[in-house]
């Protein structure tokens, strides 16, 4: 997967938005970041998940997702390695990211499952 690949996957989710933060791409819904690019080299990604929703995808694919070091990897926030990120898999962390992040009448409106 490349990193438009992941682009392309977090823009299809419902009003989300491409901005940048600290020199690198990331997604935002009602103006709060549920994924970026970029970090901590152009070869990953990372999805604001649950450290519950972590340790599943942790768990499901070892080699694609991977906790974030320190406290943000603590709290959920977990990295995608692009070049073994499966659309699939991917989409599915994307969505939970979006869930968590999003307004709760905008999660209730379009349910994304």
């Amino acid at each position: 997967m490349t990193a438009d690949d992941f682009r392309n996957l977090a823009l299809s989710l419902p009003e989300a938005v491409e901005s940048a933060h600290m020199g690198h791409p990331d997604f935002r819904v009602g103006g709060k970041i549920f994924a970026t690019l970029g970090v901590p080299d152009k070869d990953w990604g990372m999805v604001k998940l649950t450290p519950q929703q972590q340790q599943q995808v942790v768990h499901e694919e070892p080699e694609m997702f991977v906790p974030v070091k320190g406290g943000w990897g603590r709290r959920g926030a977990t990295n995608v390695r692009l070049q073994k990120a499966k659309k699939q898999p991917l989409l599915e962390a994307l969505s939970a990211a979006w869930r968590n992040t999003a307004p709760k009448k905008l999660v209730q409106q379009f349910e994304i499952e």
